[in-house]
C-alpha cells in the first residue's frame, strides 16, 4: 500500500512537471518576445504549436511505445524533457525554441497517458478512478501554479532561471523514478492492430465526441475569463489574478471530489455534470457585474470545470476501451486538446459578433450537445452489455 502511494505521488509530481513545461511558459511570453525580438502573437506560438503537436501525437506516440517497459518509457520521456528544457535556457534562435517545444510536445501524451494507466493498474479496479484523480491533481497544479511560478521567477531573478525551473522539476522526477519506481514490464503485450481495433467500436467515437464538447464548454469560456472579468465585472488586475487563483485552487478540490464521485456513482455523476455546469454559466451571465459574487461562482466553476470535468473526460474514454488503456488515454489527451481549440475559436467568434458577456453561450450550447451525446453513449453502452450477456447465455 505504501509503495502504491509513493508511486502515485511520483506520477503526480511527474505530470505536474510535464504540464508545468506546457503551461508555465504562458507567464514568460512577454520575456520571450523581448529576448527573441518577436511580437507577443509570435511568442504565443510556443503555446499554440505545443498544443497542436499534443493533439497530433496523442493517439500515436502512446501506441508506438505501449509494448515497452513502462519505467523505461517514463525515464525516456523525462530525459527528453530535461534535455529540452535545459536547451531552452541557452537557445538564442526563436525557430530553434519552437522546434524544441514541438519535440517536447510529441512526448507529452506518452508520460501523461502512461501515468493514468499505471495509477489505475496499481490499485483494485474499483479504486482506479480515485487513483487517477490523484494524478489529475498534478495536472491541475501544473496548469494553475506553473504560470505564476514561472512569471515570478522571471521577474524576480531572470528569464533563464524561469526556464531552468522547468528542467529542475523534471530532474527531480527523473531521479525519483529511477530510484523508487519498480520495473514495470508490459505483461500482456498487445499488437498495434489489437489496440487500433478499439476504433471500430462506436462507443469510443461517441465518447470522443462527448469529451471534445465538454472540453469546448469549459475552454470556450475560460480562455476569455480574464477579459470577462476586466470588461464585464470591471475588476482590477490584482483582483483578476486573485480570482484566477481561486479558480485554480478549486480545480484541485474538484479532483478529490471527482475521484469519490466516479468510484461510487459514475453514471449519475457524468449525467448530472452538464446540468450543474449549465446552472453555473447561467449565474455567471446574470451576476457578471458583481465582483464578490463572481469570485464565489468562479470557485464553484473551478470545482466543476477544472477538477471534475477532467476526470469525467478520462473516465468516458478509458471505460470505453479498457482493453487498450495506453491508446485510450492517448485518445483522451488528443480529444481534450481538440475540444480546447474548438471551444476557444468558437468563444472568440462569439465575442467578436455579440460581445464578451455572451461568451457563456458557447459553454451552454456545448453542454446541451454533450448531454445528448452522453445519453447516446449510455444507451450504446447498455445495449452492448445486453448483447454480451445474450452471447454468454447462448454459450
Amino acid at each position: 500500500m505504501k509503495g502504491n502511494k509513493l508511486l502515485i505521488f511520483i506520477l503526480t509530481i511527474g505530470v505536474f512537471g510535464i504540464l508545468n513545461t506546457e503551461m508555465g511558459i504562458i507567464g514568460l511570453l512577454p520575456s520571450i518576445a523581448d529576448n527573441f525580438n518577436v511580437s507577443i502573437a509570435t511568442a504565443g506560438l510556443t503555446v499554440s504549436l505545443f498544443a497542436l503537436a499534443i493533439a497530433i501525437s496523442g493517439p500515436t506516440m502512446p501506441l508506438l511505445l505501449s509494448g515497452i517497459n513502462r519505467k523505461k518509457v517514463m525515464l525516456l520521456v523525462l530525459s527528453v524533457f530535461v534535455a529540452g528544457n535545459i536547451a531552452s535556457v541557452f537557445v538564442t534562435n526563436f525557430t530553434l525554441l519552437l522546434i524544441i517545444r514541438i519535440a517536447l510536445a510529441l512526448f507529452h501524451p506518452v508520460y501523461c497517458s502512461m501515468a493514468f494507466t499505471v495509477a489505475a493498474s496499481s490499485v483494485k479496479p474499483e479504486a482506479a478512478p480515485k487513483a487517477v484523480s490523484k494524478v489529475f491533481i498534478g495536472i491541475s497544479a501544473g496548469m494553475v501554479a506553473g504560470v505564476p511560478i514561472a512569471s515570478f521567477i522571471d521577474s524576480a531573478v531572470s528569464y533563464e532561471m524561469a526556464m531552468a525551473f522547468f528542467a529542475i522539476v523534471n530532474v527531480f522526477v527523473l531521479v525519483a523514478t529511477l530510484i523508487f519506481v519498480p520495473s514495470m514490464p508490459v505483461e500482456d503485450r498487445q499488437s498495434y492492430g489489437e489496440q487500433l481495433a478499439v476504433l471500430k467500436k462506436s462507443i469510443i467515437w461517441v465518447s470522443i465526441a462527448a469529451v471534445v464538447l465538454l472540453n469546448a464548454s469549459v475552454f470556450g469560456v475560460y480562455s476569455y475569463i480574464a477579459e470577462y472579468l476586466e470588461t464585464v465585472t470591471e475588476m482590477s488586475s490584482n483582483m483578476i489574478s486573485l480570482t484566477l487563483f481561486v479558480f485554480g485552487g478549486a480545480n484541485i478540490i474538484g479532483n478529490i471530489v471527482a475521484g469519490k464521485m466516479l468510484t461510487n456513482h459514475p453514471i449519475k455523476s457524468i449525467l448530472s455534470f452538464p446540468l450543474f455546469l449549465s446552472i453555473v454559466y447561467i449565474l455567471l451571465f446574470f451576476i457578471g457585474e458583481f465582483a464578490v459574487l463572481m469570485v464565489i461562482i468562479t470557485f464553484l466553476w473551478g470545482i466543476l470545470a477544472g477538477g471534475i470535468m477532467a476526470n469525467i473526460n478520462q473516465y468516458l474514454i478509458s471505460s470505453s476501451a479498457p482493453e487498450a488503456p495506453d491508446f485510450a488515454n492517448g485518445l483522451f489527451i488528443s480529444a481534450c486538446n481538440v475540444g480546447t481549440t474548438v471551444g476557444a475559436a468558437a468563444g472568440g467568434l462569439l465575442i467578436s459578433e455579440m460581445g464578451t458577456q455572451y461568451v457563456v453561450l458557447v459553454g451552454i450550447l456545448s453542454l446541451i450537445l454533450s448531454l445528448v451525446i452522453i445519453l447516446l453513449r449510455n444507451y450504446s453502452f447498455s445495449s452492448s452489455k445486453q448483447v454480451s450477456k445474450s452471447a454468454l447465455a447462448r454459450d
